[in-house]
């Protein structure tokens, strides 16, 4: 049995999340691997989520992303420090912070984008492939709405 027959044997019979979490992996691998100066890590999906949601709340990452609080709370710590993102206090509850962009972070996220299309295009994901990206938009919003509570 040749490698690859070994490799497809495993792979077949994992579950499917684990075929998601092996992309999601993947493309933060090679996202790193582009921007090594930068020194960010998983930090590089929280800057997207805030560029695309300005007002956005830690809580709301948490859950968009299903990290722990801590996780994401040092993960945006570090993005504060390095000036890619800013707190603002929530006009209707004091208690909560607004996230926002920094001129910095409106700069970094087109270019992280950049790459990530570079990559999608490198392992084969296309623009007929959007119904199969709209599936798996569905079922992690099914999943985040079924966990929520927990």
């Amino acid at each position: 049995m040749n490698q690859d027959d070994y490799v497809q044997g495993i792979w077949d019979s994992s579950p499917f999340i684990a075929w998601i979490h092996n992309i999601s992996k993947n493309q933060m691998k090679y996202l790193n691997s582009k921007v090594k100066d930068l020194n960010l890590g998983h930090e590089m999906r929280f800057i997207m989520g805030i560029y695309d949601n300005p007002g956005i709340s830690q809580d709301d990452l948490v859950a968009m992303f299903g990290q722990s609080k801590a996780n994401v709370a040092k993960a945006l710590k570090k993005l504060e420090e390095q000036g890619y993102i800013k707190r603002e206090v929530n006009p209707e509850n004091r208690r909560k912070y607004m996230l926002k962009t920094t001129s910095k972070g409106n700069e970094l996220v087109p270019k992280l984008r950049k790459i990530s299309r570079d990559w999608e295009a490198e392992v084969g994901i296309t623009d007929d492939d959007y119904e199969l990206k709209k599936r798996i938009k569905e079922i992690a919003i099914n999943g985040m709405k079924l966990t929520e509570e927990l």
